[in-house]
């Protein structure tokens, strides 16, 4: 299992790799890492919609996987300026942000449009449905498409040094757990929910995060944006207590559902890490409070 972990998240690595090197030294306002992100929205889309199904939740998986889509294209909008040479517009009434609840809500009307066309006079399960369409558009969707607004943060190699700090602190705490955990595990965090998550695991995640988020902000972040930045000293620790405390949320969320979906694994999609939703459950946890760490300088500024 180990092997099989640690040879899929190199072949995930390299690919994340190159296209970060492709939207760095060509960039298009972070157009070449949409397809990747699209890859794992509604790659958890599949896993969330298969557990409601496991569990016989009443659901209709292609309209709420293309609602998740939906989503992060739509707010992938301001994306598209740089293709013209030209700047987003900054007195567009809709602004940036504003794009992911047009996509929110356009999907959420895919969907109970979608139950309006199938809906039969004395059949049930119209609103049971949409009530777990919206919940997966909402869960997965929304926070994925603030991973497109840290893209879009200030200029573009900023955006993208944001970014990859925020997934590198995230991953950091997962990784810094997992291998915490099986060296000195010993009390279990919440066994009735993650019965393999200790307290020494997640107090090993913490200080990776932290340690991983110094290193972002004194050396990588500038490599990439070209100047230094101006961060407050306790600004990594912040950050790294977001990553990883959401992180682990995050983490934990899956697992709720999970169990009380009597299900033991997201998917398998991915050899040794299981299902995309286990690549993805700390960062849709993580992008909202991330983004509002950068948005409030918190995690450091271009100088």
């Amino acid at each position: 299992m180990l092997y099989q972990r640690l040879a899929t998240s190199a072949v995930l690595i390299s690919i994340v790799v190159a296209l970060i090197y492709l939207d760095h030294r060509f960039p298009t306002g972070g157009l070449w890492l949409l397809p990747l992100l699209l890859f794992f929205s509604v790659g958890t889309a599949i896993d969330v919609t298969r557990l409601w199904r496991s569990a016989n939740y009443p659901v209709r998986p292609l309209p709420t996987k293309i609602g998740v889509a939906i989503v992060v294209l739509i707010a992938s909008v301001p994306m598209l300026w740089p293709l013209s040479g030209e700047l987003y517009p900054a007195d567009c009434p809709v602004g940036r942000l504003g794009w992911i609840s047009v996509g929110a809500i356009v999907a959420l009307g895919l969907a109970i449009g979608n139950e309006m066309f199938r809906y039969r006079p004395g059949e049930t399960g119209a609103a049971g449905c949409v009530m777990t369409a919206s919940f997966t558009i909402l869960y997965i969707g929304v926070p994925m498409a603030f991973l497109v607004a840290i893209r879009c943060l200030g200029s573009p190699h900023w955006g993208l040094a944001a970014l990859i700090s925020l997934v590198a602190a995230t991953k950091a705490a997962d990784a810094g757990a997992y291998f915490t955990g099986r060296a000195i595990g010993r009390h279990k965090l919440i066994p009735r929910l993650s019965p393999g998550k200790t307290i020494e695991g997640a107090l090993g995640g913490v200080a990776a995060s932290i340690g991983v988020s110094f290193a972002m902000f004194h050396w990588l972040i500038p490599a990439l944006t070209g100047t230094p930045i101006d961060y407050p000293i306790w600004g990594p620790i912040a950050f790294g207590l977001v990553c990883s405390n959401c992180g682990m949320f995050g983490d934990l969320a899956e697992s709720l559902m999970k169990r009380d979906s009597g299900a033991k694994d997201s998917g398998n999609l991915l050899p040794g890490l299981g299902g995309v939703w286990d690549v993805t459950d700390s960062l849709i946890a993580t992008a909202l409070p991330g983004f509002l760490c950068f948005a409030i300088g918190v995690a450091g500024a271009p100088v």
